[in-house]
């Protein structure tokens, strides 16, 4: 039997309660603006089959939304490996939001030199250092 060399890591899954209503989490994560305030500049539609960018620090990234499903889900490519998603859930008194990000290959090197999983680890705690609480923050002002 053949072996696939490339394991896969486990996706980053992390979910966090926003003291929020539904729709304003869904407009924060569900249009250009809102992605902008609390993860980076884009140029974002929500549009099933959209191609945009996110420009971060390191580099522009090519996306594509593949997945919709207002008010409670958003799934999109990023770059050339990852996949993003955004759940939604309405719980009593806000909003549960959970992101997973995945596409980790064990090993597999990206463009900046770094293998994913030394950026799984960078990206795992900036996930939960800042960019979901900027996300935290915003909706819940």
């Amino acid at each position: 039997m053949p072996q696939n060399d490339q394991a896969t890591l486990p996706d980053i899954r992390q979910t966090i309660e926003l003291k929020a209503p539904l729709q304003k989490v869904w407009a924060a994560v569900s249009s250009s603006e809102g992605i902008e305030k609390w993860f980076m500049p884009n140029d974002f539609q929500p549009e099933l089959g959209y191609e945009f960018t996110l420009r971060s620090p390191y580099e522009n990234s090519p996306c594509k939304v593949i997945e919709i499903n207002p008010p409670h889900l958003l799934v999109f490519t990023w770059g050339e490996d990852w996949v993003i998603t955004f759940e939604l859930k309405e719980i009593d008194g806000g909003t549960e939001f959970t992101l997973i990000h995945s596409g980790w290959i064990a090993g597999k090197t990206t463009v900046t030199g770094d293998t994913h999983n030394v950026i799984r680890d960078r990206m795992n705690g900036g996930w939960s250092s800042a960019v979901l609480p900027r996300l935290k923050a915003y909706v819940e002002a």
